[in-house]
């Protein structure tokens, strides 16, 4: 098993009186997280269901008990930036900030002005997810870097040294492709996605848990081959995503694991990042709205 080599700042603990905070959202089919930033360090995070039936309020009420939880007042929130693959939750989000914040939402997408180059055939059909994860990637380790995403989907994202995307992988995520499974199989049961003893599974359920974790495991390593070899060249793996810590120290082609990768890539992109007034103006993709500054 590899240790979770973290090179994404992080400075957990109590925030001084005053000091500004930069949160960001990271809007996924799953699993919202939140996290605040404190000088570019993280400093807090937590995470909630992403359930399209809360409201705004709903949304902003939570948020502002989590802030709350660690003495952050909304008046020492500086910036609020969102990168969601779930159109119909972040003109909700961008509500929720507004009324509860007081802040207006930055918006990371395909249509900013990034730092880095997407030099894929369909640039604005990618993911904030994939933008951000591999920002990040390029800014922690500027290198060659694939960035496995363990979430509701498996990505594969190679990024190059000099900041180019050049695509990857979108394969059906392990914890999707186990519940899939387990509606369209009768007989078999829903089970708990841990690690087994062994390969040889001597009952269903353990035969299931085999074939789900390792199957995952020699997925990737399988796929990080492959892109290696079609890319020619060695780069770096860096495992992130809500499975990374269960799933990634099995994977002898990870090389470091990063559990808070895509929160960090957001704050990174801050800077760039759209007004989501757009969203007030009933225009949700943002197509007429204007890059925002730092």
């Amino acid at each position: 098993m590899k240790p979770a080599d973290t090179r994404v700042p992080v400075a957990f603990g109590p925030i001084p009186a005053g000091v500004p905070v930069d949160v960001v959202l990271d809007i996924g089919n799953t699993e919202t997280a939140v996290g605040w930033f404190v000088d570019g360090r993280l400093a807090g995070y937590g995470r909630l269901a992403s359930d399209a039936r809360r409201t705004a309020d709903e949304w902003g009420l939570w948020l502002r008990q989590l802030l709350a939880a660690a003495s952050i007042e909304p008046n020492r929130v500086s910036s609020v930036t969102v990168a969601s693959v779930v159109p119909v939750l972040t003109p909700l989000w961008a509500d929720a900030t507004v009324r509860h914040l007081g802040r207006h939402v930055g918006i990371v997408d395909a249509r900013c002005s990034l730092p880095i180059r997407l030099d894929v055939e369909e640039p604005f059909s990618v993911g904030a997810d994939r933008i951000v994860n591999t920002l990040a990637a390029a800014r922690l380790f500027a290198t060659d870097c694939i960035v496995v995403d363990l979430g509701t989907a498996t990505t594969f994202d190679c990024i190059t040294a000099d900041g180019a995307f050049l695509g990857g992988v979108i394969a059906p995520g392990v914890q999707t492709a186990a519940d899939n499974l387990a509606v369209r199989a009768a007989k078999l049961p829903r089970v708990e996605l841990v690690r087994p003893e062994r390969v040889i599974g001597r009952r269903t359920e353990t035969a299931l848990q085999s074939g789900i974790f390792f199957g995952a495991v020699d997925a990737i390593d399988g796929l990080v081959e492959r892109i290696r070899r079609e890319w020619g060249s060695d780069a770096r793996v860096v495992a992130t995503g809500g499975l990374c810590t269960l799933v990634a120290p099995h994977c002898r082609t990870v090389d470091t694991i990063e559990p808070f990768l895509t929160l960090y890539g957001i704050w990174l992109a801050r800077p760039c990042a759209r007004s989501g007034s757009a969203l007030e103006r009933g225009d949700p993709d943002g197509l007429y709205s204007d890059v925002s500054g730092p």
